[in-house]
């Protein structure tokens, strides 16, 4: 898109030079952290601002998920996943420091194995046979354990020296080895306790549940989508004032309540834009008693949060109301954001790595 648009090429300082390739533009990106990219986006908004494209007459706020990149998790596939990096590691162990302490064994075939009955009866038609899935379950668990315990006997080795080499850049890479496996172990062993905990207790709410092992930080988030029920990623909020400018975002590293986030939104927006807004519309989620007096005492002349709830004929009738319902119009438009940062800009799926990469990733969408 830079090769092709002057704006592009103006904007990114390449003008009639030669396009620097993809990745150079990837690695750019990596260079900026999310403060630097906060400091950019807010500068942004008072360009507006000073422009009089934005006066912060008017805000609308809502949330919605980024989903990070993992495959749909299951108990049975995150141990499978936990199998393959372990043995892969160990194997790299062995090719440095050759057939000395532990050997390997390799139980990649017969893990796979299990998955594929694991997939089998949990597919079959009819009501699912617990016994077969117990048994099935309880071999998986045996085998990823046995790994384990081979994966932390090559760690040992490693800390011991028995493992070694001479070369010293290959005992650099047998100590970075070792720190792969005892960040990948303790992982492995959650995830295995939280597969316990569901299948044989029937606990599906285990503390501190694993959805992945290469992004920990995922968390199963319930919108109350029909299409999506479930979603895996990290909340996120866009606030937003007229004129389509978005004003603020922010990656919640543990999922918040909505109605939480209303007042603060609103001193962000008195912050940016050095006024408070004459009318703050947002969905039901952020509605509450206590938002709306804050609201109004922080100078908002209209709040327009619809309470679902209510029985009070004076706030129904208040809802009905033509300033209301032109609000909760215009509302509307930031799901029409969304789906404009999700579809064109990348925000449906973040592609780097952690809560970091995630808020990077948001900030650059």
């Amino acid at each position: 898109e830079v090769r092709a648009n002057l704006v592009y090429r103006d904007f990114t300082r390449v003008g009639g030079a030669k396009m620097p390739d993809a990745k150079t533009m990837g690695r750019w990106g990596v260079v900026l952290g999310p403060e630097v990219l906060k400091q950019v986006y807010e500068r942004l908004v008072q360009i507006a601002r000073d422009k009089g494209v934005t006066a912060g007459r008017r805000m609308r706020v809502d949330t919605t998920v980024v989903e990070t990149d993992i495959h749909h998790p299951t108990d049975s596939t995150l141990m499978g996943d936990g199998v393959r990096v372990l043995t892969r590691i160990m194997r790299k162990i062995t090719q440095i420091a050759g057939a000395v302490g532990t050997k390997l064994r390799d139980r990649s075939r017969s893990v796979k194995l299990r998955l594929l009955e694991i997939g089998r009866v949990a597919r079959a038609k009819g009501p699912i046979n617990q016994e077969k899935l117990k048994q099935r379950y309880a071999r998986l668990l045996d085998t990823t354990s046995r790994v384990v315990g081979q994966a932390r006997r090559f760690s040992d080795e490693i800390s011991r020296r028995v493992k070694r080499s001479k070369e010293i850049l290959k005992q650099l890479a047998l100590d970075g080895l070792r720190q792969e496996l005892d960040l990948m172990i303790p992982r492995v062993r959650q995830v295995m306790k939280q597969t316990r905990a569901r299948i044989f207790r029937g606990n599906t709410r285990s503390e501190g549940k694993l959805l992945s092992l290469f992004e920990p930080s995922t968390e199963v988030i319930r919108k109350g989508k029909a299409g999506k029920p479930n979603e895996f990623g990290k909340m996120v909020k866009l606030q937003e004032a007229e004129n389509q400018i978005i004003t603020d975002y922010q990656v919640y590293p543990q999922r918040p309540y909505d109605s939480d986030l209303l007042v603060a939104a609103i001193e962000t927006h008195q912050a940016l834009l050095g006024r408070a807004p004459r009318l703050v519309a947002a969905d039901a989620a952020f509605y509450s008693l206590r938002n709306e007096a804050a609201a109004k005492a922080k100078g908002v002349k209209r709040v327009c949060i619809p309470n679902r709830s209510t029985k009070s004929p004076e706030r129904k009738r208040e809802q009905r109301k033509r300033w209301f319902r032109n609000g909760q119009k215009w509302r509307t438009g930031s799901e029409g954001r969304i789906s404009v940062v999700k579809r064109r800009h990348g925000l449906a799926r973040c592609r780097y790595k952690g809560y970091v990469g995630m808020t990077r990733w948001v900030g650059l969408g």
